[in-house]
């Protein structure tokens, strides 16, 4: 018997790869650039001060970078835009002086809810909207599965405190 490695794709999971890669490539650079020409912020940075709200305004680096998905050198580039917009406030943390703990501001919160209508409106546009309940709910379901089992495989912690419905109640609900 062939290793599940070496053999080819089925149609089928040509298809589903395929299609997510479309989908995610196309959603992203849609979503990117509707947030630059409405609100002059980049997704990323868009997504870094919504993991900031979602997580209680202030995060060490390293665990921000990992609900965000960004190597921490990427997220040191990112969050030096934000606090030099003062979106964000770095500071040593209290308990351990080696961290850095990123905090969202107040100016970083306004900023985050005036971009958050247009990113969700977006969002049902450009992706849920070709969805039914039904299909978002399987959806939904099938990411569940397939984060639990990256996190399983590679034994990290689950992230989905920080993916998914869960809302920190200092996150503005526009």
């Amino acid at each position: 018997m062939t290793p599940s490695g070496s053999r080819p794709f089925t149609d089928e999971e040509e298809n589903a790869w395929a299609g997510f890669l479309a989908v995610h490539s196309l959603v992203i650079r849609e979503l990117d650039a509707l947030l630059g020409a409405e609100h002059g912020m980049p997704l990323v940075e868009y997504e870094v001060l919504l993991k900031l709200a979602i997580g209680g305004s202030q995060m060490r680096m390293s665990e921000l970078a990992d609900v965000a998905f960004l190597s921490r050198s990427g997220l040191t580039r990112i969050v030096d835009e934000l606090e030099s917009l003062g979106h964000v406030r770095r500071e040593r943390d209290e308990q351990d002086g080696r961290a850095l703990v990123a905090t969202l501001t107040p100016l970083g919160r306004r900023r985050l809810a005036s971009a958050r209508r247009s990113h969700r409106a977006h969002v049902r546009e450009l992706f849920l909207g070709h969805l039914t309940d039904d299909q978002r709910g399987a959806l939904a379901a099938s990411w569940r599965q397939i984060l639990d089992g990256i996190d399983a495989n590679t034994g990290r912690r689950p992230r989905r405190r920080l993916v998914g419905r869960r809302r920190a109640a200092s996150l503005p609900s526009r």
